[in-house]
């Protein structure tokens, strides 16, 4: 029978013809060794041109496309395309991986670029938003990301002069980027005028900003900064692909064929034009250039790389061809010489010579070539071509014999007779047709069978046959030459064909795979000789396989290289060496055939060929001597442990659920019971489907795990202490190499890993986001700082942690088969084996990634357990067949019987190792497998007497081994966990029931016992008192379901699954009696109380049938269920059985007849039940949970004082309840043990214990009730009910609001005033009087007789030299944000200066001085600021700010770590908080920072701010959150609070835990909303809470309410880190004894109140901070406030308006002092030099404009409600006021001389008032036809007009004081205007921007100069243009600071300052104007 192994013999890569140049640049390089490193299709080559030699790296599995060259010259990083595509970053010498970089692209790589230290490495992506990633390429961790362009980019660069600077460019862009932090941000070159917005295609960075790019038109352009400084015109002809840099200069090449070196300074040296050298042609494009010292390589679009020696630049050397651009699929080789020939579609046909790697002959065709053949003599050459027609060329000299057309379609197949007669040429027409080659190729004969293109064809040795294939899968014969059919098979049995090239037929079976009728493989040929069979499919893989291969499925040797399809594969003439050709990647790859060799030397194959020599996967043919699976290990396999709903899916699914059942939920509800009950007792081990997860700790006690709970159990004192952390099945479970932390791994959604310590149960590290499903198996390092971990996904990802920190290391997927073990080597760290279902590997760590080779062991078995031996490449395995298999690196060295059956666990000790089976036997070895040492069997007859429990039967299955403290431990897969001691006897210790669900439990009347009995066909008696032990056992036919002991105890009622059931003796259990009268399971059996008459018996039958015990006779039938029976109970009397059914149904019926009866549901609850075990009716109703639709509550008990009710459900929750349970979604108390769904739960007789069984875990848990007033302030296992309290958490206006606000990111502002009609840049202009006259306007004759045109403007500084405006610098901020932030004012320099923020802008103020400094890099409004109080983090400051959705981009939000010294930004962090940061918090050791955000998730994140790192994330809760702050002392814990919210918060590792705040403990306490918090010594946290109490908490339990600590919300609070004092600020009316502000002892007992001497009704305070004997306070009011602790004197620091927007500004006429009027209904007078506020006066109501008179003696003030007043400037009294209109004053402002006083209003009008007749304000006319509101006004010079600029985007002229319309153009142009602010009219045309579709420019001024004119947006810009800007889109410098929404601008007098008032941000930016020089 043929052999169905691989073959021996295997391929070598040798050569490969060609260079990639199409679609790729910048790919070619000299490494330090001089060779030349370039890549073809999917293999990186290096070339050694003087050895002629090439080396490959194959770590790709599909095209490469990029290729970066570290600075050192000897690392290679290159990138690949693909759905998943990764970099590798590799040594160019040893070709060996340094480092896999992967899961960020998607696409592929389109760039990439080392720094100048070779640190970090960036990458480009082809995905949709061309991300760009910057790597630490040695660990394979992401440092930063962002979205790159919305187009192809296609170079990128580090500035190599700059640390962290980058520059990329791409399709009509050029970015500057900046890395700092996390955060990459973007700047775009400006084009500006000196060229062409166009598409760059390369770049080089130089010293001092300067960038140098080539561009699409053949141009250099040369950038300074962001900026294009000038072009170099010409460099090329057309498009510059390629600039390369190094000492000498600079060298570009282009698409004109032409390479130019440059000197450092960019001047020309030199110019190479290929094209004209011998070997140039028409066309050349050069593609990529590398330049180093006297030597320059050149690559090109089709595929050559040229070498030229500077100094003789007109021969360059042509060192490297291929074929061109097109597919490549013609490949012949030569009958006797080692030539290969091909032809390819760019019509070209060369010939290969395999001896010299060289081409050695081209000649061009006029078609496409698709095939080749050699005549039989070497001397003819036939090329098919793609357009039907056949030419045959003399190989000597390539000139042409025939040409010869006869078909439409390609020729795809030719081949020549063997006896070189004839010529078969196959096309796509379907025919083949016969050419005599003597008679000058005449066609001879047709073959005309197929029906579809063919495809391979090959001749018969005497020449007389040719068989062919076809498109359609036929293999047709034919008689030659005359090409008729053959049909009769039988002639053809002794046929011998002359070669074999078709892919069908009996001898090339098993080429195809088993069940597929695919068509991917598009060549085959057979090597006879060696019998062997090559072939090539469509995936790139080369395949050998035996030949002949009879059977599908073969297997066989792949190997990669070829990226997509290789379209043929041919052996050369004399089997030496195998051609492959590629059809997309057109090059051609020469294999060396190596045949087989003894085995000697396989050991010392070179690892390249290993690596090359994948010993395939995929193949599984039905080898004879694979052995049939063990069962055990086939049932374990098929295990997937998937869910249907995961614990993570609960929190979604509850909040769906909330919806629905909002109203139900605002009913007051159940509380939940005072009692609770602790986990005391498991029984059970889990070992039916985990191995080696039993372990000795550093104490000598035990550690395992079963269902979620990991337990350490204590031998001496037979007791358990549990570890709680995980929510679902663990699965494996390793141990530190100290002992004394241990590793488990569960089920889930997202799996998380554990790392917890044995003593303290506390996790020290949770791991997760990188396992699906489930994680199978885990290994520490032997230094106890790495971890490896496997999931269950179908890959079976392998991870690779640094487990403290948290981070993966490198990730890779195991292998499509199921993973049994991981093992981490101790000598080498970063190698570690993997070991499974038929393979074994060894992996090696790379970066980020793992490679992994698998082990070469002949046939493949399944590894069940593996360890390292006594040396680094010693491996020792199990297989499943019982073999231990010895390992020297990845060779099978030899194999030992070891077990009968699989060999479940292996453990080295120090001189040895000990083995455990299925055969159950341990087995002790010497240290090379040679020697067994010893056997122990696990059989009953050595149990010791002090055992735990019985053994079910000897010899179980053994899963678990571990060596320690002179025993061995084992674990069976029976669930029991053995001690043996080394002389023989063993203990049980604990035990469980067996694989299988365990459904049936009963307490005992009056002992601490209870029966269980599982579908393990066994019945248990347990002993619940502290013996913890199984005292019998006994198995039935069949597995049961449910058991019950009679009302004495002495019978035990056992229901069995077959519809029988048996009752037995409790003490012995034989048998008393047993009846068989159903098919279905019997569900539910129950004794009647009292004597125990009647035994009532539910079936799955829907039946319930009662037995008379003394008569044994069934006595009544209950009927009239419709479904399957869940639960049973008697009533006291005996006489009653209440029924629930599977379909929620509950029923009653009488006994003994089994009589239904209908009961009201009031009648029910009257009835006194015997036992309460229903899960139905009113009594009970609130125990179905809000998901009612996932999950069911499967159980039920009351406890027999009949005040809690246990409920067990599906879900695995143990809940209790306070009894009767009425009402819907009663409170609970919760306890997760259990894994799956708990099937029974059960009180004992007093009460004492709760006992509860689960389903799939097999586990007994046994529970003690703690009684009410029993409070031990323990972990508090149980989670407080699923809907929050139904109280909301109170009310406060300051809250809603800060709670309910919505910030506008401005970059999407959209406009603040209701405006209507077309945009002034977008309107078309009506032409004046003169134009339509036809005179053109500007080209009036240069000495007109008309006036000279007047000045726009009146201008106030005559006489001097006007001086234009250059810059705006920003001066002082009025302003500070308090109404909706908090925690966000602090001293800094011990009370020197104090810091804080508004808009967008961080302030520092130095108290001495007053001087204001500013950090000004946020883009968008800062909501939040903290401190770094370590003192290695002086004035460290972060700030977090608003932000767009979380992508990553530059709106995307951020954390800004910044000194508030120097104003230099540390960090940026780009976060995913989409919507903005809203708390911040630095850690104890200042190194981490804490942020929340406002998405809808509040998620809470923690960073390694100085890294950029995010070290976790995690959802927050569904409700704002607040404020985060971590506890002052401490890195790992913070504490969170919120709406109806206080969390407790643990990092572990990477993980974040987290506890609710307990309130129970405390009478009535209720969970409010809690707005801030402080710390205490002693785990105390205080939180203060929106009623103004404040809770004390310890740990997360509520201690104590210190009620009333202010009078309103308690929002801001302050821990002192020097004395531990509190400072609390809230919401209160001062008053003699209490105030907004209050100073604390540690424990906040005593206080002492602080009055705010402000004059408010109501004080509240936002922010405190507690320095040196003062206080700093930020309040609500938008002022901070510095109190003395001593005097309690208040010192008012900082003012700004209250609430916004401000909409009025009026500058002084002569003095730098200027007036805002706001919302808040106060007007303002502020003093620029004095830098602070002078006075306010409150108007008691919302102030809109407000305007100096001429002389500065007056101010008009124009009010919301319509109202105006006039105040006298000196004394503030009010001159007069006038309320005419009803809607507010929008401007107003007086005449320049005095006279009037004009009132423009919302209702479309302005009002005119003589001032001349005194303070009653009559008006005298008003302007009437303005089309919308009024928004701003300006007199002319003279008094005489007035212009208005309306809401509907028009500009009006009105006479004063008559109120006339002016409408003539001219008139208008000649008027000169006092001042002008409005922001329409053709002057202004300029001032609006290209993209104000939303938004609108808002306010204007111009300078009293008349050159400059200031402008403010919609989206918070201040833009400074010249005056006038007629033309559109003027240029302009703008400044930001303001967040969205400007109301005003205005000059102060002389152009000294500008003033602008925000609209959002409530505050004034003062800018000191910067003018020209003379």
């Amino acid at each position: 029978m043929a052999d169905r192994t691989a073959p021996n013999c295997h391929l070598r890569l040798e050569w490969v013809y060609g260079y990639r140049g199409h679609q790729c640049r910048n790919n070619l390089y000299y490494t330090a060794a001089k060779e030349i490193v370039y890549f073809v299709a999917g293999v990186g080559v290096v070339y050694n041109t003087r050895e002629h030699k090439q080396k490959f790296y194959l770590g790709h599995n599909d095209d490469i496309i990029s290729l970066a060259l570290h600075p050192e010259r000897v690392l290679v990083a290159t990138g690949q395309v693909g759905k998943e595509p990764y970099i590798c970053v590799w040594d160019s010498y040893t070709l060996q991986t340094v480092s896999i970089l992967k899961d960020v692209h998607t696409h592929g790589i389109a760039c990439l670029a080392f720094d100048l230290e070779g640190q970090c490495l960036v990458s480009v992506g082809l995905d949709s938003k061309n991300t760009i990633c910057v790597w630490d390429w040695r660990r394979g961790k992401v440092l930063a990301a962002a979205p790159g362009h919305t187009d192809r980019i296609f170079d990128i660069s580090w500035d190599l002069y700059q640390p962290s600077k980058l520059v990329s460019c791409g399709v009509k862009h050029i970015k500057f980027w900046s890395l700092c932090g996390n955060a990459l941000t973007p700047k775009r070159g400006v084009f500006g005028k000196t060229g062409d917005l166009q598409t760059i295609l390369c770049l080089a960075c130089a010293k001092d900003e300067v960038t140098y790019s080539g561009a699409l038109n053949g141009d250099i352009y040369v950038w300074k900064g962001i900026n294009l400084m000038r072009t170099v015109q010409g460099a090329h002809g057309s498009g510059i692909f390629s600039m390369n840099v190094c000492e000498e200069g600079f060298a570009t090449g282009g698409r004109d064929g032409c390479v130019r070196l440059w000197d450092l300074n960019f001047k020309p040296i030199t110019v190479i034009d290929l094209r004209e050298t011998d070997q140039g042609y028409k066309g050349l494009s050069v593609r990529s250039v590398c330049w180093r010292g006297d030597h320059i390589l050149v690559g090109t679009q089709d595929s050559e790389i040229f070498e030229v020696v500077v100094h003789d630049r007109t021969k360059p050397f042509l060192i490297m061809q291929g074929h061109c651009e097109g597919e490549l699929w013609a490949l012949a080789v030569h009958p006797t010489k080692p030539l290969a020939m091909t032809g390819s579609d760019d019509r070209s046909v060369r010939i290969w010579s395999l001896i010299d790697h060289a081409l050695i002959a081209r000649c061009n065709m006029e078609e496409p070539i698709r095939c080749a053949a050699v005549s039989t003599d070497g001397i003819h050459l036939a090329l098919g071509m793609k357009d039907g027609s056949f030419t045959v060329l003399r190989v000597r000299d390539m000139t042409e014999v025939v040409h010869i057309k006869d078909r439409k379609e390609a020729i795809h197949e030719l081949k020549y007779s063997p006896d070189g007669a004839h010529l078969a040429v196959g096309s796509n027409d379907n025919s083949v047709d016969i050419y005599g080659v003597v008679q000058r190729y005449k066609k001879v004969g047709e073959c005309i069978g197929s029906n579809s293109f063919i495809t391979h064809m090959d001749w018969s040795t005497d020449s007389k046959y040719l068989q062919t294939n076809d498109g359609s899968g036929r293999r047709l014969f034919y008689r030659m030459p005359s090409g008729k059919e053959v049909t009769n098979r039988e002639e053809l049995k002794l046929v011998q064909w002359a070669s074999w090239t078709c892919v069908l037929g009996p001898e090339v079976n098993g080429i195809w795979p088993k069940y597929s009728d695919i068509n991917d493989i598009n060549s085959v040929d057979a090597n006879f000789n060696n019998q062997v069979l090559v072939t090539a499919d469509d995936y790139g893989l080369v395949k050998l396989l035996r030949y002949p291969c009879v059977k599908k499925g073969a297997k066989f040797k792949k190997y990669l290289g070829h990226s997509a399809h290789i379209t043929n594969a041919r052996w050369s003439h004399d089997y030496q060496w195998v051609i492959t050709i590629g059809g997309a990647d057109h090059s051609v790859f020469q294999w060396k055939f190596v045949p087989e060799r003894k085995s000697k030397e396989a050991v010392h194959i070179a690892t390249q060929e290993t690596f090359a020599d994948s010993n395939s996967e995929e193949s599984d043919s039905d080898q004879s001597d694979v052995p049939e699976m063990d069962s055990e290990i086939e049932q374990e396999t098929q295990l997937t442990y998937r869910r249907q709903v995961y614990k993570e899916d609960l929190p979604q699914l509850k909040e769906q659920c909330k919806e629905k059942h909002r109203a139900t939920a605002m009913k007051k509800r159940e509380r939940a019971p005072g009692s609770g009950v602790k986990l005391h007792f498991i029984h059970g081990y889990r070992g039916y489907d985990c191995r080696s997860n039993l372990f000795y700790t550093q104490t000598g006690e035990i550690v395992y795990h079963v269902a979620a709970i990991g337990v350490v159990y204590n031998r001496q004192q037979n007791t358990q202490r549990f570890y709680m952390g995980h929510d679902d099945d663990i699965l494996c479970l390793a141990i530190h190499p100290l002992k004394d932390f241990v590793a488990t791994g569960q089920v889930g959604r997202d799996s998380s890993i554990h790392i917890w310590d044995t003593e303290t149960l506390k996790p020290m590290s949770v791991l997760r986001g990188f396992h699906q499903l489930g994680v199978c198996a885990l290994d520490f390092s032997v230094d106890g700082k790495r971890l490896a971990s496997v999931g269950l996904d179908d890959n079976h990802t392998i991870v690779l942690w640094d487990w403290r920190k948290g981070e993966k290391l490198s990730a890779m997927r195991g292998s499509k088969e199921k993973i049994f073990v991981v093992k981490i080597n101790p000598y080498l760290p970063d190698k570690l084996i993997t070991a499974g279902v038929k393979h074994m590997k060894f992996w090696h760590k790379a970066g980020g990634g793992l490679i992994g080779r698998k082990g070469n062991m002949g046939k493949t078995e399944t590894m069940m357990c593996a360890v390292y031996g006594w040396s680094e490449e010693m491996v020792f395995s199990g297989t499943c067949t019982g073999d231990i298999c010895i390992w020297r690196d990845m060779f099978l060295m030899k194999t030992v019987k070891a077990h009968d059956g699989p060999v479940f666990s292996v453990h080295a000790l120090e001189k040895g190792f000990v083995t455990g089976g299925k055969d159950g036997i341990v087995a002790l070895w010497d240290d090379t497998f040679e020697r067994c040492l010893k056997t122990y069997a696990i059989k009953r007859a050595v149990l010791a007497p002090g055992s735990k429990g019985l053994l079910l039967e000897d010899n179980p299955s053994i899963r678990a081994i571990s060596l320690g403290h002179g025993h061995i431990l084992v674990g069976t897969k029976n669930g029991e966990i053995l001690e043996v001691d080394k002389s023989g006897p063993i203990t049980l210790l604990v035990q469980g029931h067996m694989e299988g669900e365990v459904w049936g439990l009963a307490t005992h009347p009056h002992l601490p016992l209870c029966a269980t009995v599982s579908d393990d066909k066994t019945l248990r008696i347990w002993d619940l008192s502290p013996s913890h032990c199984m005292l019998a056992v006994r198995k039935l036919r069949k597995g049961g379901r449910c058991c019950c002991f009679s009302p004495d105890g002495k019978a035990l009622a056992v229901g069995l699954n077959d519809g029988s059931f048996l009752i037995v003796n409790a003490d012995t259990l034989e048998d008393l009696v047993s009846f068989h009268h159903r098919k279905d399971i019997i569900s539910d059996i129950r004794f009647s109380p009292g004597s125990g008459k009647y035994l009532a018996v539910a079936s799955g039958d829907t039946f319930v049938d009662i037995y008379n015990v003394m008569s044994s006779k069934r006595v009544g039938v209950c009927k009239g269920c419709l479904n399957y029976i869940t639960h049973l109970d008697w009533d006291k009397r005996g006489k009653l059985l209440q029924v629930n059914t599977g379909a929620k149904e509950q029923f009653f019926f009488e006994a003994p007849r089994g009589k239904r009866q209908t009961i009201p549901a009031t009648e029910v609850e009257k009835i006194d039940w015997s036992t309460w075990t229903c899960v139905l009716g009113t009594s009970v109703e609130g125990i179905w949970p809000l998901i009612n639709e996932v999950t069911e509550v499967t159980a039920a008990c009351l406890s027999n004082d009949r005040k809690v009710l246990a409920t067990g459900d599906d879900l695995g929750y143990v809940k209790l309840f306070k009894y009767p349970v009425k009402g819907k979604y009663a409170k609970f108390k919760r306890y997760v043990a259990h894994s799956t769904h708990v099937t029974n739960v059960r009180w004992t007789h007093d009460d004492s214990l709760l006992v509860t069984v689960g389903g799939g875990d097999t586990c007994l848990m046994i529970w003690a009730h703690e009684p009410e007033g029993h409070r031990e302030f323990k972990q508090c296992d149980s989670e407080e009910s699923d809907i929050e309290s139904e109280d909301d958490g109170g009310y406060d206006s300051d809250v809603t609001r800060e709670n309910e606000i919505n910030y506008t990111i401005k970059a999407l502002s959209s406009n603040m005033r209701p405006m209507m009609g077309v945009k002034p840049h977008l309107q078309l202009k009506e032409p004046s009087v003169d134009e339509r006259q036809g005179v053109v306007r500007g080209s009036r004759p240069p000495v007109s007789r008309a006036l000279p045109q007047p000045e726009k403007l009146q201008t106030n500084n005559v006489g001097k030299k006007k001086r234009p405006i250059e810059d705006l610098v920003l001066e002082l901020v009025f302003g500070y944000r308090g109404n909706d932030c908090r925690n966000n004012v602090h001293y800094l320099n011990e009370g020197a200066d104090i810091i804080y923020h508004t808009a967008s802008i961080g302030i520092v103020l130095n108290l001495t001085t007053s001087c204001q400094s500013f950090y000004v890099e946020h883009s968008d409004d800062i909501l939040c600021l903290t401190i770094n109080q370590h003192p290695k983090f002086p004035n460290v400051v972060a700030t977090g700010q608003v932000g767009d959705t979380g992508d990553m981009s530059a709106t995307s939000p951020s954390i800004h770590v910044w000194d508030a010294m120097t104003k230099q930004t540390l960090s940026v962090l780009r976060c995913f908080h989409s919507g903005g940061v809203c708390s911040i918090s630095f850690s104890a050791t200042g190194k981490l920072l804490l942020s929340v955000g406002l998405d809808p998730e509040h998620t809470v994140t923690i960073w390694k701010w100085q890294e950029g790192a995010k070290v976790a994330s995690r959802l927050g809760h569904t409700q704002r959150i607040f404020v985060a702050e971590f506890r002052p002392d401490s890195d790992t814990h913070f504490v969170s609070v919120g709406i109806k919210h206080v969390r407790f918060w643990t990092l572990a590792g990477r993980a974040l835990l987290s506890k609710k705040g307990v309130l129970s403990t405390i009478e009535d306490a209720r969970m409010q909303t809690m707005l801030s918090v402080a710390f205490g010594a002693n785990n105390l946290t205080f939180t203060g809470t929106i009623s103004g109490d404040v809770c004390v908490w310890k740990e997360h339990i509520l201690v104590r309410i210190v009620a009333k600590a202010h009078t309103g919300p308690v929002f801001t609070m302050y821990t002192t880190l020097r004395d531990g004092l509190i400072v609390t600020g809230g919401k209160e009316r001062p008053s003699k004894e209490g105030g907004a502000l209050k100073l604390w002892d540690q424990e906040l007992k005593r206080c002492r109140a602080f009055r705010l001497e402000t004059g408010q009704i109501i004080d509240c305070v936002r922010s405190v901070c507690r320095g040196k004997g003062k206080i700093l306070v930020g309040t609500r009011n938008a002022e901070i406030i510095e109190v003395g602790e001593k005097n309690a004197a208040c010192n008012i620091l900082v003012n700004g308006h209250m609430d916004g927007p401000i909409w009025g500004l009026g500058t002084h006429p002569s003095r730098d002092v200027f007036l805002s009027a706001a919302e808040d209904g106060t007007v303002r007078l502020w003093d620029i030099p004095e830098k602070k506020m002078l006075n306010k006066v409150n108007l008691g109501h919302p102030a809109r404009t407000i305007s100096y008179s001429p002389e500065g003696d007056m101010v008009a003030i124009g009010m919301k409600n319509g109202e105006f007043i006039i105040l006298l400037v000196a004394s503030l009294k009010i001159w007069g006021k006038k309320r005419d209109r009803r809607s507010p004053i929008q401007d107003i402002r007086f005449s320049p001389n005095s006279c009037y006083l004009a009132v423009g209003s919302t209702e479309s009008a302005v009002d005119f008032y003589d001032l001349t007749l005194g303070p009653q304000l009559n008006r005298i006319n008003c302007c009437r036809d303005i089309p919308s509101f009024v928004m701003q006004m300006d007199f002319s010079a003279d008094s005489a007009y007035v212009q208005i600029s309306t809401g509907a985007y028009k500009r009006l002229v009105y006479e004063v004081p008559s109120g006339k319309q002016v409408t003539e153009q001219s008139h208008i142009d000649r008027i000169t205007w006092a001042t002008w602010t409005s922001v329409l009219g053709d002057e202004v045309i300029g001032i609006w921007s290209r993209n104000t579709d939303k938004a609108d420019v808002t306010c204007a001024c111009v300078s009293h100069s008349g050159l400059n004119i200031v402008t403010g947006d919609d989206f918070g810009m201040v833009k400074l243009f010249d005056f006038p800007c007629p033309e559109k889109f003027a240029k302009h410098k703008r400044f930001l600071g303001h967040s969205a929404h400007l109301t005003n601008v205005r000059f102060t007098n002389g152009d000294r300052f500008v003033v602008s008032a925000g609209g959002d941000d409530r505050s004034l930016f003062v800018w000191r104007c910067v003018h020209a020089p003379h």
